[in-house]
């Protein structure tokens, strides 16, 4: 096995030549929530977009999915986000609906919400357990500080859910690209 500067080097390059074996332990037992107001929408596709991207990353994330509502709770998601997804190569038509938790935020590593909304939301359901550390918007990721909104599609046609699906993507891509060059330290 390498030392820390072969690591280093690894991480750097791509980590060619690296069994999966080192990877898993680097970043075994992550585990990330994704956020949104019914969990049909927009979660769920941050979700299966995340948990496709770690896995071909060699990342071992578990990723989920709820909402802050609880009006879905038990329903697959959204039939636009399945349609979107699938047509990404993601299936998501296993996943259900729930609604967000106050023990989620002991359960999970790292939470993002989709929109401020979300964001006030959450801060309320997890009462005492509450750590900002934890929980950001998803597209700081990609606007740090901003805290700008994943539009929500509910409302509006098939194209938005594509807009959706690219904006969460790119989300996506910059979370587990910026998690390997920090050497799989805490996002």
């Amino acid at each position: 096995m390498k030392g820390c500067a072969g690591l280093q080097e690894s991480i750097q390059q791509g980590w060619p030549k690296m069994g999966g074996v080192l990877r898993t332990i680097i970043f075994a037992g992550m585990r990330i929530l994704m956020v949104c107001l019914g969990n049909i929408c927009r979660s769920p596709l941050a979700e299966g977009i995340l948990q496709d991207k770690a896995w071909k990353a060699g990342l071992s994330w578990t990723v989920e999915s709820a909402g802050t509502g609880s009006w879905h709770a038990g329903e697959p998601p959204h039939r636009l986000s399945q349609k979107v997804a699938r047509l990404n190569q993601i299936d998501i038509s296993q996943q259900r609906a729930r609604q967000l938790a106050a023990e989620d935020f002991v359960r999970f590593d790292r939470i993002y919400v989709m929109d401020s909304a979300n964001y006030q939301d959450a801060r309320t359901i997890a009462g005492n357990n509450w750590d900002e550390r934890k929980v950001d918007l998803l597209l700081n990721a990609l606007y740090p500080g901003e805290n700008r909104g994943v539009p929500d599609p509910w409302y509006g046609t098939e194209a938005g859910y594509h807009d959706v699906f690219a904006l969460i993507a790119e989300a996506c891509d910059r979370i587990v690209a910026s998690h390997i060059t920090t050497q799989g330290q805490p996002l």
